[in-house]
């Protein structure tokens, strides 16, 4: 098995059989990596607690919801269908804008993850880079991305990483 995944990656590679010998393939998890680094675990609790303000923001208008659609219940037998209607409508355009709300909110954090993480991996492929030049590698494969479904964790160069990245600051 160890055999042919070396094969179909010579072969991949454009190597040939001779050439095997010298494939050094290396692997890196780089959601473990950003996570794992100072910068990395920095963001996420920035992250968190960004994340917490605006859940607590959303709870609160949920909150207000609910009490107007149990309000507008417990009142609508006794409204005109005028007055029904126009609370009705009035809870509909709430939603709408609950709803609205609460997808500008997600955005805003996928926003924030991207522009707290971008620096990160971008320091992180430079060293990767480096470690991959420097000690000869022919290949070095993302494993979150379920490109490697099996390596032994000698190739793993995930801590190697991190290390080296939380030297430099």
């Amino acid at each position: 098995m160890k055999l042919k995944m070396m094969l179909a990656a010579a072969v991949a590679l454009g190597m040939s059989a001779t050439a095997l010998a010298e494939v050094k393939v290396g692997t890196i998890d780089m959601q473990k990596a950003i996570q794992t680094t100072e910068a990395g675990k920095k963001a996420k609790k920035e992250l968190e607690s960004e994340f917490e303000k605006k859940k607590k923001d959303l709870q609160t208008k949920e909150s207000d919801l609910k009490k107007m659609s149990e309000d507008l219940q417990k009142k609508s037998m006794v409204l005109s269908d005028e007055v029904r209607q126009k609370k009705q409508l009035e809870f509909q355009e709430q939603m709408v804008k609950y709803r609205e709300l609460v997808g500008k909110s997600q955005m805003e954090i996928q926003e924030r993850e991207r522009s707290l993480t971008q620096p990160i991996v971008e320091k992180l492929r430079k060293i990767l880079s480096e470690i991959g030049e420097k000690d000869g590698y022919t290949v070095i494969l993302e494993k979150a991305e379920n490109s490697v479904m099996w390596a032994p964790k000698t190739l793993d160069l995930t801590d190697r990483v991190v290390g080296e990245f939380n030297k430099r600051k």
